[in-house]
């Protein structure tokens, strides 16, 4: 028999596989088009559980894609966040961004006089100050020191245009008794101050509280209440200094004042009376010093520490007293 009637005679079992072999074909075939038409593979079936036909095990397969490998929850992936800013990173090595601004304080090189200027400031807080040196910080309240400048800014020194003036003008005059009237002003410079309140003429004595060094001034509330003249410490000698046309002034002083201002003179000498010259606490009072904040610090801890040791001491006590009046009630 020819090769070609062997080959046309097949057996009826053959052509299963055939069929099979066929069907899977197309079963692929239809799985790789809607992949190449939407651009994503479809997931494939398990063939487990497509051949047992059992929905126990779709169940069992789901819960297990579920759980992580130890049982647990497996965690979704984060999703990204969409921004339309995006964050550039600088580059701050040699040719590329600046640095940030910084406090470079500490590194500058400061002048010397304001180096002195903040040593003596801290020097203050930290030392103890006499009484003589402490009453300089109770100055005036705000309401006097208002009042006060109030009334010199009105008696302020002429100053050179205006002196020359009123000399041109009293030349002119046929009044020789005029050039030699001196219009009233306030009284300025330690030396006229101390010659006038020796003389008892002053009747108001103004001293700046920042005066540097004290010792130009230290001794002028003494002398003033010696010889019952009211007197009067302010802030501040700057201000002092824009009433007499100078930078600064240590003391002022009033001898006399027009009608219209002797009211004013008279409440600020019962209040200068008040709370400088009859006020003795104030000028008794030592300045204490205030610690540093590491010093403080150090000084709560201790005290903390030693508050802890109290309790400690003082509960072992009531324990001691607890144990020993036991074997008393248990006697009775």
């Amino acid at each position: 028999m020819p090769k070609a009637d062997k080959a046309a005679k097949a057996k009826p079992s053959d052509k299963k596989p055939a069929a099979a072999a066929a069907a899977a074909g197309g079963a692929k075939a239809a799985a790789a088009a809607p992949a190449k038409k939407g651009g994503a593979k479809a997931p494939a079936k398990p063939v487990a559980a497509a051949a047992k036909g059992g929905k126990a095990g779709d169940k069992k397969g789901a819960v297990a894609d579920k759980k992580g490998p130890k049982g647990g929850i497996a965690k979704q992936p984060k999703k990204e966040k969409v921004s339309l800013f995006q964050k550039k990173t600088r580059n701050y090595t040699i040719g590329n961004s600046l640095p940030p601004r910084r406090d470079l304080s500490r590194l500058v090189r400061w002048p010397r006089y304001i180096r002195l200027q903040r040593q003596k400031a801290i020097l203050y807080e930290r030392m103890k100050i006499p009484p003589a040196i402490n009453q300089f910080n109770n100055t005036a309240d705000l309401n006097t020191a208002n009042n006060l400048f109030r009334l010199l800014t009105k008696y302020r020194p002429e100053d050179r245009t205006q002196k020359r003036a009123r000399l041109l003008e009293a030349a002119k005059s046929k009044d020789h008794n005029a050039a030699s009237k001196k219009p009233v002003v306030v009284k300025f410079g330690i030396n006229h101050i101390t010659a006038l309140i020796e003389a008892k003429k002053a009747k108001l004595v103004v001293i700046a509280h920042d005066v540097d060094p004290i010792e130009l001034v230290v001794w002028l509330p003494a002398l003033c209440r010696k010889l019952d003249i009211p007197y009067m410490i302010v802030k501040s000698k700057a201000r002092l200094g824009q009433i007499v046309h100078k930078k600064t002034a240590t003391a002022l002083a009033l001898c006399d004042v027009r009608k219209e201002d002797a009211s004013a003179l008279a409440t600020l000498v019962s209040a200068a009376r008040d709370n400088f010259n009859n006020n003795v606490t104030a000028r008794r009072n030592w300045g204490e010093g205030r610690l540093g904040v590491k010093s403080r610090s150090a000084k709560a801890k201790l005290e903390k520490a030693v508050a802890r040791e109290q309790r400690r001491k003082v509960k072992g006590a009531k324990k001691d007293a607890t144990v020993a009046a036991a074997p008393v009630a248990a006697d009775k």
